[in-house]
């Protein structure tokens, strides 16, 4: 096998992007949403109890709420913890992560397909999508249109589906546990790029400070089984 093949072997058949703290800075407003929340309600929520909501699906993050004390419906709590995360994001504005949003434009010039795969509802992901280039995504999967969210790989393996490759071939980008394990369980190549957790080497395939820099040429998957 030459060079020239065995590199278009190991290139991705496609890259799956995490958004909230791996495209754009917006984990905090999340955050700052959920202790407002838990505040309103005469709770206290202490930093750790607000670091596991990172990466978590909005369902599974009003559940934490509520076991913090939070006593309201979790369909009300939703609503809420959207409405606020929104006017929060509205508030501060869109902050990229560094190399993100040049590792988008370098891989949709490379050809390579593109998948948003994220736990925000698309009223929220939404904002985030128009701030990019028309056409960034092939495929948006967000957590309203999956039964399960992360750190189950239903996501994924959907967004795999949509793009009609196989998962095991695709490269994930997330800067949570909880993405990578829904990644990893997916059957993807998983690269964490940490933010507000740290991520350590066992949790990923490879574990990046920054996307600062790189380039689609690091982006590798094993060759095929």
């Amino acid at each position: 096998m030459n060079d020239s093949s065995s590199a278009v072997r190991r290139r991705p058949a496609a890259v799956l992007w995490d958004m909230d703290g791996t495209i754009v800075d917006t984990e905090s407003h999340w955050i700052a949403a959920a202790d407002e929340i838990a505040r309103a309600h005469g709770l206290e929520p202490s930093a750790d109890a607000l670091a596991a909501l990172v990466g978590t699906s909005l369902i599974d993050g009003v559940e934490l709420m509520r076991a913090w004390g939070v006593d309201a419906p979790a369909s009300e709590l939703i609503d809420r913890h959207l409405e606020l995360a929104m006017r929060n994001t509205a508030a501060a504005g869109l902050t990229w992560r560094p190399g993100a949003v040049e590792m988008l434009s370098a891989l949709r010039a490379a050809a390579i397909p593109l998948a948003l795969v994220t736990m925000s509802y698309r009223e929220y992901a939404d904002a985030v999508i128009a701030a990019l280039p028309v056409g960034t995504f092939d495929v948006i999967v967000t957590g309203d249109a999956v039964e399960r969210g992360k750190p189950h790989p239903d996501a994924y393996v959907r967004a795999a589906g949509l793009l009609e490759v196989d998962v095991r071939d695709c490269v994930a980008i997330e800067d949570s546990l909880i993405g990578l394990a829904a990644a990893r369980a997916a059957g993807a190549h998983v690269i964490g790029v940490p933010h507000h957790i740290a991520i350590p080497a066992e949790a990923a395939d490879a574990v990046w400070p920054t996307l600062a820099g790189r380039r689609p040429g690091d982006l590798r998957v094993p060759l095929p089984r």
